[in-house]
């Protein structure tokens, strides 16, 4: 196994590239700790937020993705500095709690217990549990969504197979839906957030609101309450 760390500090900016699959968890402390038992090396790097980094994945001569990314401009990040973790295998990455999230992986994410901001993007199955502020997430896979609130007001987030979405604070939105069943829309109250989730599978929206089916066929799809309510 090769394990590498560092001092993080708190609303740090960390962005994660793995060829394989990593699993991200928010834990106590100010120290990030990264370890992979592959072959494919580790590195952990402090960078310039200036700085450009690539992300890119490949099974063979498929390129899963290739993307040139530039670090968000957060409000709570003090530092102009980033984290860069790379993994050419699969691997587990741990964070202070309050970290800010940019995870690229060319097959599973599983992000757990972070305070901070998500963007994740998946060539495989994505899980982002107990998440505080959710970005932009795309999945090749499946999708499961379990988050406090949305860092913009307009949305769209995609899946290649079955998409499970559950924001806790979204009171206000309009919803449009794309799945195996078709297509429909819906309101949350008065509907001041845009939501547009695309699946290759089933969409499961969860919510403790009512949710409005709107015209012209005022079809609802598959609505769920969370399991706390």
């Amino acid at each position: 196994m090769t394990q590498r760390s560092i001092l993080a500090g708190t609303n740090q900016t960390i962005i994660i590239k793995v060829g394989g699959s990593v699993t991200v968890k928010g834990q106590e402390g100010d120290r990030l700790i990264a370890e992979t038992e592959g072959a494919g090396g580790l590195t952990v790097e402090r960078r310039s937020e200036a700085e450009i980094g690539r992300a890119r994945a490949a099974i063979g001569d498929h390129v899963l993705f290739d993307v040139r990314i530039k670090l968000p401009n957060l409000i709570e990040k003090k530092t102009e500095e980033a984290l860069e973790v790379q993994m050419g295998g699969s691997g587990v990455v741990l964070v202070p709690f309050e970290s800010n999230l940019k995870v690229y992986a060319g097959r599973d994410i599983d992000v757990q217990d972070i305070k901070g901001h998500v963007d994740a993007f998946s060539s495989a199955d994505l899980r982002l549990q107990n998440v505080y502020r959710l970005g932009n997430a795309t999945a090749g896979g499946t999708m499961d969504i379990h988050c406090q609130t949305l860092s913009s007001r307009d949305v769209t987030f995609g899946a290649g197979s079955d998409l499970r979405f559950y924001v806790a604070d979204l009171s206000s939105a309009r919803l449009r839906v794309k799945d195996l069943g078709g297509y429909w829309e819906a309101r949350i109250g008065e509907g001041e957030k845009s939501v547009y989730l695309k699946s290759g599978g089933d969409v499961t929206f969860v919510t403790d609101q009512t949710v409005e089916p709107l015209p012209p066929n005022y079809i609802l799809g598959k609505v769920e309450k969370p399991a706390n309510a």
